[in-house]
């Protein structure tokens, strides 16, 4: 599965009711559990041992868990409460009953609280693709560079940076970058409300501002 090598195969079913049971999550949630998922598999443990790789600064083990669906769909607050709760690196791989299967990933940030906790920072996913299709990319020198191998592949063009920059850095401008088109938006909604022209141009201003990353 993934092209991942058999020693990393791990192969452990988990209750769904482990990730909400002991939580205040909100019954509409613990009913998404319920009712679109029919499976969860701690599939794989990609570590130094397994993967026979250097150990990372960031990235000590990179868990996959296949989720098997009841139908077409999963809402995004499933992985989400997940990844919340695994103090680990994620790799998920969806997988619908008409065999399409898609992968997603959440790039997560230690965060300074210690007490290995981690910061959920922007989330990726594949196309819907035959299960027989969806591969990682496995070349690496250690657990960090296998992470961002798979965290880019799996973001492709969401993920629109220089392969120069590190990884953190290509999520901070893309998120930047998705900052600054939503408070476009929000502005050309408000100049077409405007009827003062004055107020118009200076919003107008405010928008090239941001059009040229200001």
């Amino acid at each position: 599965m993934l092209n991942l090598p058999k020693s990393t195969e791990f192969g452990r079913r988990v209750p769904k009711q482990k990730f909400y049971e002991h939580l205040d999550v909100s019954p509409e949630v613990k009913r998404l559990f319920v009712e679109q998922l029919k499976l969860i598999t701690w599939a794989s443990k990609l570590s130094p041992q397994t993967m026979n790789l250097a150990p990372g600064q960031d990235v000590t083990e990179i868990e996959v868990f296949h989720l098997r669906l009841q139908g077409q769909e999963l809402d995004s607050r499933v992985p989400e409460l997940m990844d919340k709760q695994i103090p680990y690196h994620i790799l998920f791989l969806l997988d619908r009953p008409d065999g399409m299967a898609q992968l997603w990933v959440t790039y997560k940030e230690t965060a300074q609280t210690g007490d290995n906790a981690f910061r959920l920072r922007q989330s990726y996913h594949t196309d819907w693709t035959a299960l027989a299709d969806l591969t990682v990319p496995l070349t690496a020198l250690n657990m960090d560079g296998l992470y961002e191998g798979i965290v880019r592949s799996i973001a492709g063009d969401a993920l629109d940076a220089p392969q120069t920059e590190s990884l953190k850095e290509a999520v901070e401008q893309t998120l930047e970058r998705e900052k600054r088109q939503r408070q476009i938006e929000q502005l050309q909604t408000r100049m077409k409300k405007e009827k003062q022209l004055e107020r118009q141009m200076e919003i107008r201003r405010e928008i090239r501002r941001l059009e040229k990353g200001q």
